[in-house]
């Protein structure tokens, strides 16, 4: 609709969000993670960047853009890349907040490679002018976020010579 100057009409009050808009994505069927077994015991730190990640906005159905950043240190499995890219790839057709988005990355990762930490953070190109920055991590400060389980408890070493100390940091001997 124009006004009689002929400029756009908008809506005075933008429609609300609803519960449904909160939610949607967060339980959309996904490919599967792949793990394989890492074949070291000490701490070391893997970082994945995925610079093209893409989701729907739930209520606009505009694209939202973002490069992903998945750093853990694994225990005992890895993720697999292929089934990571795929897994990516698939939020290209889901409904989901940006928040909502690294949050489900972070749950799903965790369950799958049941890392010792691991932290996911996207930066999601500006929309109308905000530029929106998301991190999530495992284990978290306070109450665990619904849907994501606590990893293994650390393993010991194949020689079973050392042991991980209370804190999660390196294997103390014996």
């Amino acid at each position: 609709m124009k006004r009689a100057d002929g400029l756009p009409r908008y809506p005075r009050v933008m429609a609300r969000y609803t519960d449904k808009h909160a939610a949607s994505g967060v339980r959309d069927a996904l490919p599967k993670l792949e793990t394989w077994p890492s074949q070291y015991p000490l701490d070391y730190e893997v970082v994945i960047t995925i610079p093209e990640f893409t989701s729907i906005c739930p209520k606009t159905g505009l694209p939202d853009f973002a490069a992903l950043t998945v750093t853990y240190v694994p225990d005992r499995r890895c993720v697999e890349l292929k089934s990571l890219k795929q897994y990516v790839n698939a939020f290209r057709n889901v409904g989901i907040f940006n928040e909502n988005a690294v949050n489900r990355v972070l749950g799903d990762l965790v369950r799958a490679v049941s890392p010792r930490r691991m932290a996911v953070t996207g930066v999601f190109t500006p929309r109308g002018g905000l530029q929106t920055t998301v991190e999530a991590r495992f284990p978290h400060a306070g109450a665990g976020a619904p849907g994501i389980t606590s990893a293994r408890p650390s393993r010991r070493s194949p020689a079973g010579s050392f042991r991980r100390s209370e804190a999660g940091g390196r294997p103390k001997a014996r």
